[in-house]
């Protein structure tokens, strides 16, 4: 897992600042704002005796890191010129849900590998998907409206994507509460090495199940992405990469699009008045969602980069072999790209978020979110006229790690 072992490192080694600690998580904007004014380049850490690690906090300076092709995803191309990824003859392990595919791939592969999923993700095609998504939020609300009172993370924020995701790749109904227990685990853990090395057994589990269900698949097939990508396996995708891509497309289909329901609610029911804004006009939401990425971006951190050259950025000089993440949650609440970024504006026009980031690691799954989160707000909105938070909004446990911004639990009544 060495993308992700190389920036729990740097973040293990970070004496100044914690961006995993409940403090901050609670509040990470006042610390950001400060980084953006008087260290916009942070020095974040050592990842070791000859490399730093670099924390990229300006809308301007992230928005160049996540688009400029100096910067790689790939550590082996600090030594190699861009090509082909040659892939050890070792045999499959865990290590490859992270270590081979989209998230740790640079051109051409990654594009390779992107052009064989993106006809499935684009607004054209997801729009089928429309009528589906929508009977699954009136599903879930219909199972919570005689209680009065609902935990909206777990009763409604989750279980969406998740079926949603599930129905798209083909995964059994019957397997989407452990799948969601099993994501919750790693994304909570991606940035603390030692809850990632006791959640070893977390990745040896899913990696089990995924290869389980490709096999499935392959003496059973349907109507589903995974049956497609098993259609291409050989030429276009590798068997590893396979495992990769199902895994992916796993967690970054649910986890983003939770957490942008829960935030987008908890943002509507701490202003009301943008919550009776959105109830008065629901034509509002598509604004309104892109305001929700913005102001409680659900990804904190781009994921991990490398220098391949000497760049000078902020007033400092990242030197080649640098890694270097992009705050994604300070750049959303840049006051020289935002006007009033710490205030939700359900109107805000030219809102040029970077939630799903930039360039070619723009999010695969971006149409889906968006589609997903505007129906589930609405509807929320529409058919619970009365919810409002349960508890103090101060009392909410974040979730740990510098990777997602979610709360655990959002008790509401209604």
């Amino acid at each position: 897992m060495t993308q992700t072992s190389e920036l729990d490192l740097a973040s293990s080694q970070s004496s100044e600042i914690s961006l995993t600690s409940a403090e901050f998580k609670a509040n990470p904007y006042p610390t950001f704002a400060r980084l953006r004014a008087c260290d916009p380049v942070y020095q974040y850490a050592s990842s070791d005796d000859a490399h730093t690690t670099w924390l990229v906090t300006r809308y301007a300076d992230a928005e160049m890191v996540l688009q400029d092709a100096r910067f790689v995803k790939d550590r082996q191309h600090l030594s190699s010129p861009l090509g082909p990824r040659h892939p050890p003859s070792s045999a499959a392990s865990p290590d490859d849900l992270f270590g081979m595919g989209l998230l740790s791939f640079d051109p051409p592969d990654h594009t390779r590998l992107r052009t064989l999923v993106n006809p499935f993700f684009t607004p054209r095609q997801l729009e089928q998907q429309r009528a589906r998504i929508q009977a699954i939020a009136d599903e879930l609300i219909d199972d919570v409206a005689e209680r009065g009172r609902m935990d909206l993370i777990e009763d409604f924020a989750f279980p969406l994507p998740m079926r949603v995701i599930s129905e798209i790749l083909g995964i059994p109904a019957e397997d989407r509460a452990q799948l969601h227990q099993w994501f919750k685990v790693i994304a909570d853990v991606l940035d603390d090495p030692v809850a990632y090395q006791q959640a070893s057994w977390c990745f040896q589990a899913v990696f089990d199940y995924v290869r389980d269900v490709i096999e499935r698949k392959r003496q059973a097939p349907a109507n589903d992405v995974i049956t497609v990508l098993l259609e291409a396996e050989g030429e276009q995708i590798s068997p590893r990469e396979l495992v990769s891509m199902v895994f992916v497309l796993i967690l970054t289909g649910h986890e983003t699009t939770a957490n942008l329901i829960g935030n987008g609610m908890l943002a509507l029911m701490t202003h009301p008045e943008q919550l009776a804004l959105i109830r008065d006009n629901p034509t509002l939401i598509k604004p309104a969602v892109e305001e929700f990425l913005r102001y409680h971006s659900p990804v904190t951190l781009s994921t991990f980069r490398w220098a391949r050259e000497d760049i000078e950025l902020g007033g400092k000089v990242i030197r080649r072999g640098d890694g270097v993440v992009v705050s994604l949650s300070s750049a959303n609440r840049d006051e020289t790209a935002f006007a009033q970024p710490d205030h939700p504006h359900l109107k805000r026009s030219e809102n040029r978020h970077l939630a799903f980031g930039k360039g070619i690691h723009y999010c695969l799954g971006a149409p889906l979110a968006r589609l997903e989160g505007q129906i589930a707000i609405n509807t929320l909105v529409r058919r619970l006229p009365q919810l409002r938070l349960a508890v103090d909004p101060d009392t909410l446990e974040w979730r740990p790690g510098s990777t997602v911004m979610g709360v655990y639990h959002l008790p509401v009544v209604f």
